[in-house]
């Protein structure tokens, strides 16, 4: 079984926290993507990153001294997000990390498939971006089906904890035989299951603790989950999809 994650946009180096491990499985074309953004007019490059003038100035600085294998930080660390806040890799036990490096996937439109001791760099490149590398529509075109040969596993068991936007990286390339399980945390307002953007993140951040805390194997591992008030919720959930309600944020 493997669980797939979204990138966080904010990044810090952090050389001290953990060792990074390996280059990523594919440094070589985010050699190419970052040679690609370098030779952008500074105007291009803040349309592809879509951000303020002070982020964009910040990332054009970082392309220019961008060095994708040295002074490095392992992915699990360099991304700082609520999700990633939520699943506190920094104070994860041996075991923790253990798991982690074998079961989690952070996906990425820069580096495509990461796992977590992977080292990286700060970058901006959102899945999302109109970006057409060698004659390809935009990331998703240019990564392909690579991404889901990546994270796959013997098992061909996915557990989705990835924002829309990168999960259709994998979803689009899924074959007969896979199993793509979603994660949804919601609150029961009404009689209705309502997602919100930030507790939704927390609690993917807070799946992934678990599941390295109970170290699990199959998706009915994941059944479990009772933090942050969250309950598995059978009655709304079916084979691709894990339903987890609250009645309110707790």
């Amino acid at each position: 079984m493997r669980i797939i994650i979204a990138p966080a946009k904010k990044m810090v180096r952090d050389e001290d926290t953990l060792a990074w491990r390996d280059l990523p499985q594919f440094v070589e074309r985010a050699d190419h993507l970052r040679e690609w953004m370098r030779a952008l007019p500074y105007a291009e490059q803040k349309r592809l990153w879509a951000c303020s003038d002070k982020i964009a100035q910040q990332n054009a600085e970082r392309l220019e001294r961008m060095d994708l294998r040295t002074g490095l930080t392992p992915a699990l660390i360099a991304y700082d997000g609520i999700q990633y806040t939520y699943m506190a890799p920094a104070v994860f036990e041996d075991g923790q990390l253990a798991y982690v490096q074998e079961h989690l996937r952070i996906l990425s439109g820069f580096y495509g498939v990461l796992r977590p001791l992977d080292g990286v760099v700060p970058y901006r490149l959102e899945m999302q971006a109109k970006a057409q590398v060698d004659g390809h529509a935009n990331l998703y075109d240019l990564w392909g089906g690579a991404l889901r040969e990546a994270v796959m596993d013997k098992s061909r068991v996915l557990v989705n904890l990835a924002s829309k936007e990168y999960s259709k990286a994998i979803e689009r390339h899924l074959q007969p035989g896979d199993a793509f399980i979603t994660c949804v945390f919601g609150e029961l307002e009404g009689g209705r299951v309502v997602q919100k953007g930030v507790y939704a993140k927390m609690a993917r951040g807070e799946m992934v603790r678990y599941l390295a805390s109970v170290g699990a194997e199959s998706p009915e591992d994941l059944r479990g989950f009772d933090w942050s008030g969250y309950r598995f919720d059978e009655a709304r959930s079916d084979a691709a999809t894990y339903v987890f309600t609250r009645t309110s944020p707790e």
